[in-house]
């Protein structure tokens, strides 16, 4: 059941959070794993027309979001990565993760998703230089955490950052290089927050529809 809803997350990003938690328990899950499977297939259910719009007449920009949770885990204390890439309107790449090491600070946390989604604009670039099409950078990053912002802009990496010092100056080295430039909003309007934890139903709908999800019709339960 799982591998299936792992299959679906590559058109359905809404069920990526849920489907990332619920993979870490497929070697040995309990009754309360399969009563979440099951929520996730009833909301399948109810939501069967829901799917991305590629618009057609958008403007040809990349937009990258990402963000964290930090120490979410509850066994692990490891952060959830999240972030997604747009272009134009349009979700074309996102990803949901575990974080491989222990964060120290909400910062750290935070870091680590910009290198991740760094690396995947510096890829997408590429990707769309080779079909022709350039002048995209620089790519606007977005960023909820202040602290964040700031260790990517300041070239001093002081004694509290030295143990991220590779990402930092990878992500340096791309603004530098001008690729991206990382720019700070709000919790509230950060897309890549449905990634990384769970979210109350209105805020949920609001940032599918801010993704470009919608629902092709509606399908009555």
């Amino acid at each position: 059941m799982i591998g299936k809803l792992i299959y679906l997350t590559i058109t359905r990003p809404d069920i990526a959070f849920a489907v990332q938690v619920l993979s870490q328990f497929m070697h040995d899950p309990t009754e309360e794993h399969l009563a979440a499977a099951k929520h996730v297939l009833r909301y399948l259910k109810g939501t069967q027309g829901q799917g991305i719009l590629f618009s057609g007449n958008t403007a040809m920009t990349l937009t990258g979001f990402c963000d964290s949770d930090w120490g979410s885990c509850s066994d692990s204390r490891k952060s959830t990565t999240g972030f997604c890439i747009l272009l134009g309107s349009s979700p074309i790449s996102w990803k949901v993760k575990k974080q491989s090491v222990v964060a120290r600070s909400s910062a750290e946390a935070e870091y680590r998703p910009m290198a991740s989604t760094c690396c995947e604009i510096v890829w997408l670039l590429a990707l769309l230089k080779d079909l022709g099409v350039s002048n995209l950078t620089p790519v606007t990053l977005y960023c909820d955490n202040q602290a964040a912002l700031h260790i990517s802009a300041n070239p001093v990496f002081h004694e509290r950052t030295k143990h991220i010092e590779v990402d930092c100056h990878y992500i340096r080295d791309q603004l530098l290089a001008h690729k991206i430039q990382p720019a700070y909003i709000s919790s509230h309007d950060q897309l890549a927050d449905i990634f990384t934890k769970p979210l109350p139903v209105s805020q949920h709908h609001y940032l599918l529809s801010k993704l470009g999800v919608f629902s092709t019709f509606q399908h009555s339960t």
